[in-house]
């Protein structure tokens, strides 16, 4: 027999106490029964918060993850550790999470990757729109489409006439093959009718070198990946992929002032959580990281890894989420695009 069922019983005997026996007694014996079982939630959190990176140290996520720990531990009264699995293009570290205990005590933090792997894989662990629920976002990370400073154009409508002009002769680089940087190209030829030849590297520094050496006249970056080499004139800025102009690098339009207004692709890095977590954890998380994503250092340190601070509650965050999914699956069912 269960203890809460035990402690439900004894509570009943003690409405009918035989005489002679004290209320108080049977009372404190149900009181007892009921402690002895742990039958009432305890108040969340009940212990430290894991935040699983599924990237290795060091990167704009990890150092994101690690601005929330303070003001997240001081709010909730426990620690806050930063848990970096990276491997299987983040698949490791998000499965942990989806095997975690839908307490709210396990966290995902993740951005494009987490709907890459969604839409352009066949077979995962998980199902990212089932499993997970969107707990808040942390940033809107913009992209930015740069070109060689030889390449005679000096805006897209510029890139977008040459391009119809020399169909499939012009490449873009980008640091990899699914991420979204790729998926800003394939956006971009397919808002714009042109043909552009992608050319995948290894990561934002190998593309940006490629540009830097002649090798591709187009590239599309993090802008965190491609500031210094703008601010020094190495390459030229003819876009960001964000609705609305970014502080980081002001003076570059938006491709929806570009010409197409409905173009807009970011990273919306956030922290996600089991499904099955009460909404009241859920709740107390979002509100406590959109309070800490107000604190300036946690803004300066975002705003140095190229990503405008941008926070949004459970509601709107996962609502995004569960939008955007189908939104990126319909351009890379288009472009061909797979992982597997």
């Amino acid at each position: 027999m269960s203890d809460r069922i035990k402690a439900n019983k004894t509570t009943r005997r003690a409405k009918t106490a035989p005489a002679g026996i004290g209320l108080g007694a049977v009372l404190l014996s149900a009181g007892l029964a009921v402690s002895a079982g742990d039958a009432w939630p305890q108040a969340f959190p009940a212990k430290a918060i894991r935040i699983v990176v599924p990237f290795p140290p060091s990167g704009s996520v990890d150092v994101s993850a690690r601005a929330l720990q303070q003001p997240l531990s001081k709010a909730f009264g426990q620690s806050v550790v930063v848990d970096n699995r990276p491997g299987a293009s983040t698949m490791i570290g998000t499965e942990l999470v989806a095997r975690a205990p839908p307490d709210g005590h396990t966290l995902l933090i993740a951005g494009f990757t987490f709907i890459a792997n969604a839409v352009m894989r066949s077979k995962l662990p998980f199902d990212a729109q089932k499993d997970f629920i969107g707990v808040a976002r942390i940033g809107a990370d913009p992209y930015i489409v740069c070109v060689h400073p030889s390449l005679p154009v000096r805006s897209v409508k510029d890139l977008v006439v040459l391009a119809r002009a020399r169909p499939g002769q012009l490449t873009y680089a980008t640091n990899g093959a699914g991420s979204s940087q790729h998926v800003t190209g394939e956006m971009l030829k397919q808002s714009a009718g042109i043909d552009l030849v992608h050319v995948p590297y290894q990561g934002g520094g190998p593309s940006a070198l490629s540009v830097l050496g002649g090798h591709n006249p187009v590239l599309i970056a993090t802008i965190a990946t491609a500031i210094a080499h703008l601010n020094a004139g190495r390459i030229r800025a003819l876009a960001v992929t964000s609705q609305a102009r970014t502080p980081l690098v002001p003076d570059t339009p938006t491709l929806a002032e570009s010409g197409y207004p409905e173009f807009e692709l970011t990273g919306k890095l956030g922290v996600f959580a089991r499904s099955a977590v009460p909404k009241d954890a859920i709740d107390r998380l979002g509100a406590e990281i959109v309070r800490a994503l107000q604190l300036s250092e946690v803004k300066e340190t975002l705003f140095k890894q190229g990503i405008d601070a941008a926070p949004l509650g459970p509601a709107q965050f996962d609502a995004l989420i569960q939008a955007e999914i189908p939104r990126i699956r319909k351009i890379v069912q288009a472009a061909g695009i797979r992982l597997d």
